[in-house]
């Protein structure tokens, strides 16, 4: 896929990966083989017909592929840009046992954004209600998935979202160089065109209970509301000035336009020198904003090697050629402060890799070698954990781990006509799966009203 220009785009916020031409997504969707038994379906958390989109792409029916996969998917731009489908349904694609796989990620983008080019907009048949209601928790990628099939099948489907804007982690937690929010925008209308409604500015176990809600009528609820709250590591300096959190970084960047300060009134402190401290594709959005605000060097220090890295590749790459430094095998042990406060340096261990623990990745060790890296902002992004507000209103819902909602494989929790899915039943994982989650939910919320008790 073509791409902006590594030296101008880092210093902008304007989207990275420019998509397919026309003749591009023709020439590649003819590549396909259209496979009578499609490995690719199978690996689709969101069960799209992959051949069927692509069979209307290399027949120039592009209007045609986007109704494909909206009977799958109302994310399609969004999956099109965010989703690993290197790891999923292009890793089953029978020609990449050969040759490269089909770029199943890139058609699916291609289909989106040329209805969104050409200014059409196509809206859903209506469906006749079924005279039942339906709470989701959270405007996120789980809650969008679930509120939008269940809305198909004629539910009555309120949204209610804690922040201002709806999109959730696809709002706040991801760039505008990677999404921008006119993309994610336009998919929040598709899904208000089938009938949901979104209230914002609406914490479910502050402004309203889930108790509250069942008394209102609603037969289920679906919560959705993503794990951000931050992970520590318990190292010493944590709380100097200018140490931040990825969610909080990235939630100031993205939703708060802290870049445009003083235009608007959310700063965030410009640095020199940056340590983004993670190796998934959060701190590499940490990274690459960081250098978009200004920063001299921005370094991700990582205490595994790059082979472990859980990031996407092609996120990797991007952050290596617009300048991001790799510290690999680099654990920090302290964050040095100045006399005022304020973040100077890290103290780093070096690292080794010894035998596979149970993520399957090689375990770091401790070398017995220390260094300084002078730094003055450090940006943690090693993972996030479930927000306790909602899940602690809920008397005798069943837990697990750092407070995530325990669920069976349809989300259905212990409490009868509670469902969960995404983040805050697994912990933190993709777009895609969350949306996987999301879909299940909706069957079994159908199933459990519409069936006879």
């Amino acid at each position: 896929m073509r791409t902006r220009d590594a030296k101008k785009r880092s210093r902008d916020f304007r989207e990275v990966a420019l998509g397919l031409t026309e003749r591009q997504a023709l020439k590649e969707a003819r590549r396909c083989l259209q496979c009578k038994k499609p490995m690719c379906v199978e690996g689709c958390p969101v069960e799209i017909n992959i051949p069927a989109f692509i069979a209307a792409i290399r027949n120039t029916d592009f209007p045609g592929a986007l109704n494909v996969i909206r009977q799958y998917n109302m994310l399609p731009a969004v999956c099109g840009r965010v989703c690993p489908q290197e790891n999923q349904c292009q890793s089953r694609c029978i020609l990449g046992k050969k040759k490269a796989p089909i770029a199943i990620g890139a058609l699916e983008r291609f289909a989106a954004d040329y209805e969104a080019r050409k200014g059409l907009s196509e809206r859903p048949v209506k469906i006749r209600p079924n005279g039942h209601k339906v709470a989701v928790i959270g405007s996120g990628p789980a809650g969008l998935t679930a509120a939008a099939d269940l809305a198909k099948m004629g539910y009555d489907i309120t949204i209610f979202e804690a922040l201002h804007e709806a999109g959730g982690v696809l709002l706040y937690g991801i760039p505008e160089f990677r999404l921008p929010k006119k993309i994610i925008k336009r998919e929040i209308e598709y899904v208000k065109s089938l009938g949901v409604k979104i209230l914002l500015n609406w914490v479910v176990g502050k402004t309203q209970t889930i108790e509250e809600l069942f008394r209102e009528g609603f037969r289920a609820v679906f919560i959705g509301v993503g794990a951000g709250s931050p992970r520590y590591m318990s190292i010493p300096g944590e709380n100097l000035n200018n140490v931040y959190f990825a969610s909080e970084f990235l939630t100031r960047v993205n939703l708060m336009k802290a870049e445009q300060f003083p235009r608007y009134d959310t700063p965030v402190k410009k640095a020199r020198k940056v340590a983004v401290i993670g190796g998934g594709n959060v701190a590499m959005d940490s990274a690459r904003t960081a250098l978009r605000l200004g920063a001299e060097k921005v370094f991700i220090v990582y205490r595994r090697s790059g082979d472990e890295m859980p990031s996407r590749q092609e996120e990797v790459e991007h952050a290596k050629k617009e300048g991001i430094i790799f510290k690999f095998l680099t654990n920090p042990k302290e964050i040095i402060g100045d006399e005022r406060g304020y973040v100077k340096a890290i103290r780093c261990d070096r690292m080794v890799l010894c035998e596979p623990d149970t993520s399957g990745r090689r375990r770091p060790e401790c070398s017995g070698e220390e260094f300084i890296l002078d730094v003055d902002q450090v940006i943690m992004a090693i993972g996030q954990t479930s927000n306790p507000i909602l899940v602690r209103s809920i008397e005798g819902l069943k837990l697990w781990g750092a407070g995530y909602i325990e669920v069976d494989e349809n989300g259905a929790s212990n409490i009868p006509g509670i469902f969960a899915g995404g983040d805050i039943s697994t912990g933190a994982a993709t777009v895609i799966s969350a949306m996987g989650a999301g879909k299940r939910a909706a069957r079994a919320i159908h199933d459990f009203i519409a069936k006879p008790k």
